[in-house]
Parts: structure tokens; sequence; C-alpha cells
């Protein structure tokens, strides 16, 4: 199980902002994921963990081993703290052979034992066959395998990736992921994975870490963080959402039912907890939970008159966006038809509303 609760800050400069690293979370086995935008703190805290940085404040802990703690002076060099680390760039030694690179993560173990060791990590990530080259003449699928095998041939206690998947094409990627669900299963060493890329989150992660501004925003599952985001922050951050400001005009818990004023329309939604009759709140609703069609006369309960500025197209669908900052995802085949309308109505179902 890992432990962190770190402080890391940066005084502002002459072309640079203060920014000031502070995250408290736990990692055990399987895959957490640090999610959020660039420049949010997500590899600034997996190279405090690494021993790369050293924090200001704090405590690493590692099952029961002390990596890092500002109160004592403890901070451990990254060769002893015994954890695993995949570099977005791979960072293998261009001078070596894929074995050789092996080899050499491999050194402290026996001679006997680290050939056999080798040999079976080649086996294992289908490298055997190119063992013999040098990193400038293997495909990035391989180089990235070759990493992430690199790193977990010295039996690391914690195996830490920092956006493994970027750069890669969608079979590569593919392949990526297949790999890193059989070292989740085969090795069973806690995973703590750096992304900003949501279905990345759901193809491997267990646990969600949301990351903004160097704070902690939410953690949980990554569909209880989509189904239930915590903020509009969050939301925005998760890309996946309508986001619209209203005023709510009426509450009914016993109906589990409520009024709200979304620019000059009112919709019905759902009873939302702990908001009260005048509230401004941030609704928000999933494109693919809403309907789009032609404008016939007065529009309907819980539709929205817009106008359609935007159709962008999508390998199985289409995303339409409309004045008001609404999205609506629609099956390509159920577009085509409609492809001439000039005036529309946003359809925004009641259940689909989420205050945040």
């Amino acid at each position: 199980m890992l432990h962190v609760r770190i402080v890391k800050r940066f005084a502002a400069g002459r072309d640079c902002a203060r920014f000031s690293l502070e995250l408290e979370f736990q990692a055990g086995a399987g895959v957490t994921v640090l999610f959020g935008p660039s420049g949010s703190g997500k590899t600034l805290a997996l190279d405090s963990i690494a021993g790369f940085v050293r924090p200001d404040e704090g405590r690493i802990m590692l099952d029961d081993r002390i990596l890092f703690d500002g109160a004592t002076g403890v901070h451990l060099v990254p060769q002893a703290r015994h954890c695993g680390y995949v570099f977005q760039n791979y960072a293998l030694f261009p001078h070596m052979t894929l074995r050789q690179n092996l080899e050499f993560a491999a050194e402290r173990r026996p001679r006997l034992e680290r050939h056999r060791k080798v040999n079976e990590m080649l086996d294992r990530f289908h490298l055997a066959e190119v063992a013999g080259r040098r990193p400038h003449e293997l495909s990035g699928g391989q180089k990235q395998r070759c990493s992430i095998a690199r790193a977990l041939i010295g039996a690391p206690t914690l195996l830490r990736l920092d956006e493994p998947a970027r750069g890669l094409d969608a079979p590569l990627r593919a392949d990526l992921y297949a790999v890193l669900r059989q070292v989740r299963a085969e090795f069973r060493t806690p995973i703590l994975l750096v992304t900003h890329d949501l279905e990345e989150c759901f193809e491997l992660g267990e646990e969600m870490l949301v990351v903004r501004g160097g704070r902690l925003a939410q953690s949980g599952p990554p569909r209880k963080i989509v189904d239930q985001p915590a903020s509009a922050e969050v939301a925005r951050l998760l890309g996946v959402f309508n986001l619209m400001s209203a005023e709510i005009l009426a509450l009914d818990p016993g109906r589990n039912s409520s009024r709200v004023r979304f620019g000059e329309v009112e919709l019905g939604g759902p009873y939302f907890p702990g908001h009260f009759k005048g509230d401004r709140v941030w609704l928000c609703a999933r494109p693919e939970q809403l309907t789009a069609g032609p404008r016939e006369g007065r529009p309907g309960a819980n539709q929205v008159p817009a106008q359609l500025l935007n159709v962008v197209d999508r390998p199985l669908t289409v995303r339409l966006e409309f004045s008001g900052d609404l999205a609506v995802e629609m099956p390509r085949g159920a577009f085509e038809p409609l492809r001439q309308t000039r005036e529309w109505v946003v359809g925004i179902p009641a259940e689909a509303l989420r205050a945040v």
C-alpha cells in the first residue's frame, strides 16, 4: 500500500506563476489513475514519489518503508526506493540493445538468475525476436513494452507510468492496454498511472484521482466519478458533459421533482438534495442523454429551441453543437434524414440532469 501526503511549492517568478502541489491519497493493489489536465501536478507527484523531486513537507510510505518524511529529514534516493518508472519518452539507453537494456536493469541479480529473468521477460512481452535491436530500430509499441519489462524486471514494489499511451496509434494503444492488463493480473504490483485520457481511465483504472491545480478534486472508481462529478470544475475536466447555469424555481422532495430556469426556458428535473429555491446551480447532462429534432410549432416539455452551429462527424455517431453551449450525440443513421433541418429543439430529459 502506498500512502502519500506531500506539499511542494514553487514561488512566482518573472515569467512563471506561483504553483503549489498539495496531495494526500492512498494507492493499493491494482491500477490507480492520476487524471487531470496538463500542468495540474500529476507528473510532479509521480516524480516526488520516485525521489527525483524532494517535497517541502509531508510523508511518503510504501508498505512499511518510509521513502520521504519532511519532519525527520528522510529522503531516500530513487535507486533505494525499489520502484519501477515508465517514462513518457521510454528512456531506453540508445547505445544498448533491447536485451542489454533489460540486463542493465537486472544487474543486481545473480548472473544465472539474471539471464533467466531477461529471457522470461523477453518472452512474456513478445520481444524475443527483436532482442538484438537498439531502440531506434524498434517500433513505438516495442519500445513501450521494453520500457515496461525493464521497469518490472527488478521486482519493484510499485510501478509508475507517466502517460504510457502518449503518441501511440490505435492498434499500438490497444496492445499496450492488453500488456498492462496482463501486468495487473500476473504481477499484482500496485500501479500508479498518470493520464489525461478519460478512456484510458476506464480501460485500466480501478481507482481514479482527479487532480486540478495541484489539489485532489475528487476520488473514486471511474464510473462513479463520471456518473456523479463532485463539482462543475470536475465535470469540465471530464469533458463529457453539457454544463448549464440554471436557477431553481421549485423543489418537491415528495415527488422527487424540481423546476429550474435555463435561459428563457423552464425545465423539469429531479429533486436536488442540499439546494433551495432561488439557488443558482450548474446542471450537467451527457450529450448522449439529450435528443435533438426538428422544431414543429411550440416546443414541448423539457425542449429548448436551439440553433445548430456545427456538426462533428465521428466513426459511428455525429456530435451536434447548438447555441447555448449544448451538444447532442446522435447515431449517424438518425441524423441523415434531419440534415436539412433549419429549426431545432433539444430535448433534455429530467432524469438526465444532475446538480454540481
